[in-house]
């Protein structure tokens, strides 16, 4: 049965209530870095600010994706951001709309490898409603990416369900995890759950110039067949990691989407080549609100009468 995933209970645009900190390291880079949370006015969406580069913009959207492999970078004129997915996710699925991140380096901090903290922190100064409604990109047709035996589609359907698939060596093996964004726990069910990596890859990675962040602090070790910094979150949290993942990458559609979005084995670049597939094909969706009748007629399994349709 799917698992519920903090039910959004309005139809209008959101902000945080009031600034937020955070510093850390970054996974990939290595380099300290200072991030500070912003609220933003209605119909901006997320945009990042280099304040180390005279605060230059980047906005969050699927146009500006650069290098995609082992995180999701963007890039605007030669500056980069990169390792946003975590951030996003957090973003999408609080039901934070509008926000500007500055950031006095190249890469998000990866905290503790999840989206808990910042998931934490703005719950803890809470969520401002806007006057603007929330729009969604709702999936009229099936979109789908294929790389071997690999895949990730989306397709029609009510709320923002999820169904993942992973196949990784032992001890991780074959875990899939169902569930709907619309209709429940974002908190607690996605967000603590950690990235990973496999100690003998960890060579290669460094020759890459990867994860010179990485430590038992901020993601969870495989090496030699078991989990080497026990215990895990969740029974099932590598699967729910990569959940976690494709929130935030889908978010760079410039809309929570509306519809079913099926992965199996898939990945960052999966995930962003799907949100590069749907803003190419216009036919494959169009922008719709959500009426306020939809949060009280929510199932725990999310399912709901239609939205609203509004001329894109």
């Amino acid at each position: 049965m799917p698992e519920p995933l903090l039910p959004m209970d309005t139809q209008f645009e959101q902000t945080i209530q009031s600034p937020l900190e955070f510093s850390g390291t970054g996974l990939h880079s290595g380099v300290p870095v200072s991030m500070r949370l912003v609220p933003a006015p209605a119909g901006s969406g997320v945009v990042f600010r280099r304040s180390d580069l005279a605060n230059f913009e980047i906005a969050a959207t699927g146009r500006n994706v650069a290098r995609v492999s082992y995180a999701t970078s963007l890039m605007r004129q030669g500056v980069l951001i990169s390792t946003t997915e975590h951030l996003l996710s957090a973003l999408i699925g609080l039901g934070v709309d509008n926000l500007i991140v500055e950031i006095d380096n190249l890469e998000v901090p990866i905290l503790d490898g999840s989206s808990q903290p910042y998931v934490q922190a703005i719950l803890g100064v809470g969520l401002k409603r806007q006057r603007r409604q929330r729009e969604y990109m709702r999936i009229l047709k099936d979109v789908e990416v294929r790389e071997g035996s690999k895949f990730i589609g989306v397709y029609p359907g009510e709320g923002y369900s999820i169904n993942y698939r992973i196949d990784f060596p032992p001890p991780i093996g074959v875990e899939t995890f169902a569930g709907d964004l619309e209709a429940g726990a974002y908190a607690e069910l996605i967000a603590p759950a950690r990235t990973f990596g496999f100690r003998e890859d960890e060579p290669m990675l460094r020759n890459m110039g990867l994860i010179r962040g990485a430590s038992s602090d901020c993601s969870i070790i495989i090496g030699g067949g078991r989990v080497e910094n026990l215990p895990l979150r969740f029974e099932d949290e590598f699967v729910r990691h990569k959940v976690l993942d494709l929130i935030g990458d889908l978010a760079l559609a410039g809309r929570r989407i509306w519809g079913r979005v099926v992965a199996e084995r898939a990945g960052h670049a999966m995930h962003t080549a799907l949100v590069q597939r749907l803003l190419r094909d216009r036919s494959a969706w169009e922008l719709v609100t959500r009426p306020e009748r939809f949060a009280a007629e929510l199932t725990p399994l999310g399912h709901a009468s239609e939205p609203e349709h509004r001329a894109a």
